[in-house]
């Protein structure tokens, strides 16, 4: 699933009428770029949420036939249902399995195809986790034996990719709410797991870091 239903409040003018997942890096828009990567690495199924400009993504997109995909979509109108919301809105498209879930306005060179296709026995998630960058005053999560954990200084930020499983989910209402708590309470019980990435990323999160990319891929 590629989450694509934000504001993108911190780019804005430019999101006023662009949703951020098609802003361009490199001639190709954010979103186009992972399905780009998504259909290398053996993905055929993509379900992405609508909210804010949604209409403007299917028709950028279509039906995923020019990758060689499907591309389901997950309506959620003009006020988005957060994380939490939005997949379980989208749980009847996702099915059964653990699936994976990125940020559409995520910038990296992961290898979609290393990404494991399941979870460990009893695990309800696991969580891509980068080093915390300098314009991030604190991190997220960290890692212990590839387990993700809480400290009081955490080193690590999420990457906007993981892998859940729809139990994580176990009774959430479609409406607004964030995945946080449920996942920090997996947490907690050492159910998810970490993986760290070292490599290029970035969350595009200023008209600044846009730039600064679009100047080393092109605009």
């Amino acid at each position: 699933m590629l989450l694509a239903a934000g504001f993108g409040n911190r780019l804005r003018p430019l999101t006023d009428h662009t949703p951020k997942p098609l802003v361009t890096i490199g001639g190709k828009a954010l979103m186009v770029h992972h399905l780009e990567k998504l259909a290398a690495a053996g993905f055929t199924e993509i379900v992405i949420n609508l909210g804010h400009l949604g209409h403007k993504i299917p028709e950028a997109l279509g039906d995923g036939a020019k990758w060689g995909l499907t591309i389901s979509y997950s309506d959620e109108g003009p006020d988005p249902l957060e994380t939490g919301g939005g997949l379980t809105k989208a749980l009847p498209l996702l099915g059964v399995d653990p699936f994976l879930v990125v940020n559409g306005d995520v910038w990296c060179d992961l290898d979609f195809s290393t990404i494991p296709k399941s979870l460990a026995e009893k695990d309800l998630a696991m969580l891509y986790l980068v080093p915390r960058p300098s314009w991030r005053e604190r991190g997220d999560f960290s890692l212990v034996k590839g387990r993700v954990v809480e400290k009081e200084s955490p080193e690590y930020l999420y990457a906007g990719i993981a892998l859940y499983h729809p139990r994580i989910l176990d009774g959430a209402r479609v409406e607004k709410f964030s995945i946080v708590p449920r996942l920090k309470d997996a947490i907690s019980k050492n159910q998810v797991g970490g993986v760290l990435f070292e490599g290029e990323w970035d969350d595009v999160g200023t008209p600044d870091r846009l730039h600064a990319l679009q100047g080393i891929h092109g605009p």
